[in-house]
């Protein structure tokens, strides 16, 4: 009933930038928590920043200060703004949601597909 499309991936040079976006489409009430993870290969997939419906933000350190995470709440729409991009940020990256539902209580986590994101020496 529901789904998270991202874009923007693709290859980018070190140093470079990239925006990924995640759109939401469906029937739900709403969503509370969005965020990025990623995966790469050989790697377990690990969270890359997150955003509460109010705003609030968290990174990992590895990305802290390079990367920015928003979030359009009437657009049901998460970004990922990266920055100064290394050969390390290499991955796929996917979106995560957790949707409300008018006649569902609790925590509905949704994925989506993935973005691949590589960035060259």
């Amino acid at each position: 009933q529901v789904q998270l499309v991202e874009s923007g991936g693709g290859l980018v040079q070190a140093g470079g930038s990239l925006r990924l976006s995640c759109a939401a489409s469906g029937r739900f009430l709403s969503i509370n928590d969005m965020g990025w993870y990623r995966q790469a290969p050989g790697k377990q997939r690990e969270l890359v920043a997150s955003i509460t419906r109010g705003g609030s933000t968290n990174y990992a350190d590895s990305v802290k200060g390079r990367f920015t995470i928003s979030r359009d709440n009437a657009k049901s729409t998460v970004y990922l703004q990266m920055n100064s991009l290394k050969p390390e940020d290499t991955a796929v990256y996917y979106c995560n949601a957790d949707f409300r539902f008018l006649y569902r209580l609790g925590e509905n986590f949704y994925w989506g597909q993935g973005t691949q994101v590589t960035v060259s020496s």
